[in-house]
């Protein structure tokens, strides 16, 4: 049924507390990993207990959608992670969500449940590890042999009764690729990420002006970081997406510097009225790409 919905794959969870995510969660954020995302403070309690969320819930429904593309962009251009590439995942998998959850009830009968998409006080990658979708890779990513990293999770948690899947394996063996690979060093630790330090964060969740000594490490970068993913093997059979929503914009897919120089501020809203880029904003990306270009004089320009 979710597959016919557009997901690549489906894991089910019994709905009950994050113990002992809810003290690894603490510890994270008493340390400040969290840099000036405040919001990962709020609501502690539903965040570890989706019972919270949704009265009377029983299951949690992960699922998988491949946000892979099928070229990324050039190496030495101006980069922007994958999952960025097209439309809004959020409004994309949640139309997906409300299809199937209106599926189900034709199938189930009325039940209660919410959905969520990156969104809300849910901690998705522990619930896709419990179904069964995979397992927290050194990045803190969920890692699902034979299909990668490169997915947006997305939850139903309900009150039906479902029979919850196992956990699977953890393969990443004796492999630290991502964590060599980070330029700023944000994997600090096996299974342990400041976020503060990290690409992605610095260039679309910071507020104030990226370090000095952060910007020499960007090497392109103005929207996320996908280097930990180039580097794991776990993606090495990863196959490109089929959704018609995430396919690159142009100007994102040919990377070309001078493009991204000449895009007003009114292309941009034109272009991006659609795109995760928005939330970081015109002037933000731009000032993003000039970090760039102040530690990239002896790149070429493509």
């Amino acid at each position: 049924m979710a597959i016919r919905h557009g997901f690549d794959s489906v894991g089910i969870a019994q709905a009950t507390e994050l113990t002992e995510e809810a003290k690894r969660l603490e510890t994270w954020l008493n340390q400040e990993r969290h840099g000036s995302m405040h919001y990962m403070e709020n609501h502690f309690d539903l965040r570890i207990d989706p019972r919270k969320l949704v009265e009377g819930a029983q299951s949690v429904i992960s699922l998988m959608v491949n946000y892979l593309p099928e070229k990324p962009i050039h190496p030495s251009g101006v980069k922007v992670a994958r999952y960025a590439y097209g439309k809004d995942y959020h409004k994309v998998i949640r139309k997906k969500l409300k299809a199937l959850v209106q599926e189900m009830r034709t199938s189930y009968g009325d039940f209660n449940a919410r959905v969520f998409v990156d969104s809300g006080p849910v901690m998705e990658r522990e619930w896709a590890k419990r179904s069964g979708l995979g397992w927290i890779g050194k990045n803190t990513l969920l890692l699902s042999k034979g299909k990668g990293s490169y997915f947006f999770l997305a939850e139903i948690i309900c009150d039906l009764a479902l029979r919850p899947d196992g956990p699977v394996k953890n393969y990443c063996g004796n492999c630290t690729k991502c964590i060599d690979a980070c330029p700023t060093q944000a994997i600090v630790a096996p299974y342990e990420v400041d976020a503060s330090k990290c690409i992605s964060y610095l260039t679309i969740e910071r507020k104030e002006s990226i370090d000095a000594s952060y910007q020499q490490h960007l090497d392109g970068w103005i929207f996320g970081c996908d280097i930990c993913q180039e580097v794991c093997p776990i993606n090495a059979r990863s196959k490109p997406h089929q959704e018609e929503a995430f396919q690159a914009k142009t100007v994102i897919q040919q990377g070309k510097i001078e493009e991204w120089e000449e895009i007003t501020r009114e292309i941009f809203d034109e272009v991006f009225h659609d795109s995760p880029l928005k939330r970081r904003g015109y002037d933000k990306i731009k000032e993003n790409l000039s970090y760039w270009k102040s530690n990239a004089s002896d790149h070429p320009s493509i």
